[in-house]
């Protein structure tokens, strides 16, 4: 696990080599061993200085997040995280110069390891990551991250990193400081031992041990420092609406930590860690964003027994927008992709999307040329069917329309082998009925990704009545494949994603014709922790497609069709005032040309608003864009239209956007207490209609005290 050895020269090497992992971790394991070396090196008065390295590809991923979660209580978690403070300082105090040789990627704990060493050699390795990403899961760095990093490039420098849980290139991690130097991949170990030969005493104190240091740039209480907080301050409320208080707790720990010496400064951060540990917020994100999507991409819920599908070629029908992403993301991940159109013209439009992605990944220097041409010699942009032969997958993404739909199926089907798969993209349109146009039902799945495919990391896989347990294994290997997080639903209209998020855009266009101010009701939204706020969201999705929806479901349901409140609002904006959406530059927002979009002045006039006094108030708003969802999500388990509560959770965040600090749609209930959800939804539909009334499945639960989660 930890090896560790002494040259001739009196130099210690202090390896981590984990077995049976990928990546080395700190954990109640590796923790002690790593101290024992440490204690080890520190007291044999032959070894002279000390290097850290890795006898895997990167060095080390940081702290495993079921130790933290195994910790018992705030006393435990103190005394654990103060222990590993001391294990850190007992390195910078030795008087013996540690050298991390940092292989590859390097983050959060890993890192913090680094700044405790006195100088920090990374390989020439472009694909190492180096950075303290805790707060990406409500976390804040509690090995001295927060103390170490602004005292070594100043505060200034420092914030965005920590804030943002910034990834760094070595070469950017150089250019900043953060690391001293970079060297070759072969020579990093004898370049840490040729450095520590010739190092002075002077090199073995770290420059906050030093008499007269300064923190570079001014400390927290000079002018540059009062400035920086006064600003920062202000640009974390406008980003996070405060709910985030693992951001917020990273600000006051940097604030107070620098106001005082290192080992008061490293107390301060351990009382922030274990605060911010305990807060609802870390409980959701490291729930739902570590552990759920972690087990998503290891394909937890992969039927077993069933062989890995290696995919070497896919067909892809219908080169628009999705279509071409499909096909990218595809080539990208080294398969062969058949681009098909009606005419060669927009299949070629199809291939060149890929190529505009490509050559702007060149021109950021995040790939090279010729990798870049080697993507695009993967796609075959044609209007031949004939071309489809030997693909292991072929997946339909032209118009949501059934007729359509069923021809391309047909033309794909008599050319592909009869174990061949054949997926649909579609959104709104059930599998099954899709999959009544093909001769293979059991190989008919749909494979639902969301624009822009480049960029959204979800794909929802809609398993049909007949669909096969060996195409829904098959279908999960291809999203693996082309490193995307897949969650499993079962056919319904809408699936899950889009008849879930549906709910949030159609209550805050509810609201709007109640006569709740527009600003308050986007606003609100975006306080809640949604991207944008549900009005301009219409706008984005376009209000003449969700009244094309609408009117479809309508005739598709017949007397079924239950109006939402939304409902004349949409046919009033599309069909008597022709604002259709942000694409048209018009919709419930203006959109001028090189402007910036502000909410349509004459939107009072068409639905009058309430008297100020009459608005509700910003609780009330927030409380109903968000329970309404994650109530329709509670009637989507109940329905088995998804099948766990983590693949809800994971599936609201990465497809809609969910508040991440929440958790999740079923994260929110669990965090709000079912009993306590129950009662509040059986109000709001008092209040604002049968919309909010509770499922079964959550009565039963309030009833037994039965909780989504442990903990």
């Amino acid at each position: 696990m930890i090896n560790y050895s002494v040259d001739a020269d009196g130099i210690a090497t202090i390896e981590w080599d984990m077995p049976g992992r990928s990546m080395n971790v700190l954990n109640n394991d590796s923790i002690p061993a790593f101290a024992d070396a440490i204690e080890k090196a520190i007291s044999d008065e032959a070894v002279k200085g000390v290097v850290i390295s890795s006898g895997k590809p990167d060095f080390i991923a940081g702290a495993d997040l079921e130790m933290l979660q195994g910790w018992n209580g705030a006393e435990e978690m103190f005394a654990n995280g103060m222990a590993l403070q001391t294990m850190f300082r007992s390195m910078e105090v030795s008087k013996k110069p540690f050298v991390a040789a940092i292989n590859g990627t390097a983050l959060g704990g890993g890192l913090e390891i680094c700044l405790a060493c006195h100088r920090r050699m990374a390989a020439d390795n472009p694909k190492a990551k180096i950075g303290l990403p805790e707060v990406k899961v409500g976390l804040l760095p509690g090995g001295g991250g927060t103390q170490r990093l602004p005292r070594m490039i100043g505060i200034q420098a420092a914030l965005p990193l920590l804030l943002e849980g910034t990834h760094l290139s070595p070469e950017k991690a150089l250019k900043i400081g953060v690391i001293d130097e970079i060297v070759s991949s072969d020579d990093l170990v004898s370049a840490a031992k040729k450095w520590i030969l010739s190092a002075t005493p002077e090199d073995a104190v770290q420059p906050w041990d030093k008499k007269g240091f300064r923190i570079p740039g001014g400390a927290p209480m000079s002018p540059s420092g009062m400035m920086t907080f006064t600003a920062g301050n202000a640009m974390l409320r406008e980003k996070t609406n405060g709910n985030y208080p693992a951001a917020l707790n990273i600000m006051s720990c940097v604030y107070e930590g620098c106001c005082v010496n290192i080992d008061n400064g490293l107390k301060i951060e351990t009382r922030y860690f274990v605060k911010t540990c305990g807060t609802p917020e870390a409980k959701n994100m490291i729930r739902s964003l570590f552990f759920g999507i972690g087990n998503a991409n290891k394909l937890a819920s992969r039927p077993k027994d069933i062989p890995t599908q290696k995919f070497t070629k896919v067909g892809v029908l219908g080169a628009g927008m999705m279509g071409a992403g499909i096909a990218y993301v595809s080539a990208k991940a080294g398969i062969d992709v058949v681009l098909i159109d009606q005419d060669l013209a927009a299949a070629e439009k199809g291939k060149a999307y890929s190529e505009a992605l490509l050559d702007k990944a060149v021109k950021r220097k995040k790939m090279d040329a010729s990798k870049a041409e080697s993507i695009l010699s993967r796609i075959t942009a044609t209007t031949d069917y004939d071309q489809l032969a030997g693909a292991e997958l072929v997946i339909e993404a032209v118009f949501e329309n059934r007729e359509i739909k069923a021809d391309v199926t047909a033309k794909a089907e008599a050319v592909i082998a009869k174990e061949a798969l054949f997926a649909s993209n579609t959104s709104t349109l059930p599998i099954s009925g899709l999959a009544e146009a093909s001769d293979r039902p059991a190989n008919f799945i749909g494979l639902h990704f969301f624009s822009p495919v480049d960029k959204m990391p979800l794909v929802e896989i809609i398993c049909g009545k007949e669909t096969s347990q060996e195409t829904l294994a098959r279908s999960m290997d291809y999203v693996k494949a082309i490193r995307k997080t897949p969650i499993v639903v079962n056919d319904s209209r809408g699936f899950y994603t889009s008849r879930v998020f549906g709910t949030y855009v159609s209550e805050g266009i509810a609201m709007l014709a109640e006569g709740v101010s527009p600003a308050l009701i986007d606003n609100a939204g975006k306080m809640a922790g949604m991207p944008v706020g549900p009005l301009a969201l219409a706008d984005e999705v376009a209000l003449d497609l969700i009244y094309k929806i609408r009117n479809q479901t309508k005739e598709d349901l017949g007397d079924k069709y239950i109006a939402a409140p939304s409902d004349d609002a949409v046919t009033k904006m599309v069909e008597e005032l022709g604002r259709v959406g942000k694409r048209e530059g018009k919709g419930f927002y203006d959109y001028p040309e090189g402007g910036k979009k502000h909410l349509w002045k004459e939107l009072s006039e068409h639905f009058p608003q309430l008297p100020e006094a009459e608005q509700p108030s910003v609780d009330e708003v927030i409380k109903r864009l968000i329970f309404i969802q994650s109530v329709e999500t509670a009637r989507c388990l109940e329905e088995n239209v998804v099948t766990t509560p983590e693949d809800a959770d994971v599936g609201s965040i990465l497809g809609w956007g969910f508040a991440p600090s929440r958790g999740g749609a079923i994260s929110q209930i669990h965090t709000t207490g079912v009993e306590t959800f129950v009662s509040e939804c059986d109000r709001l539909a008092q209040a604002y209609g049968a919309r909010f009334t509770p499922p079964k499945i959550l009565r039963s639960m309030a009833e037994k005290g039965e909780a989504f989660y442990a903990a």
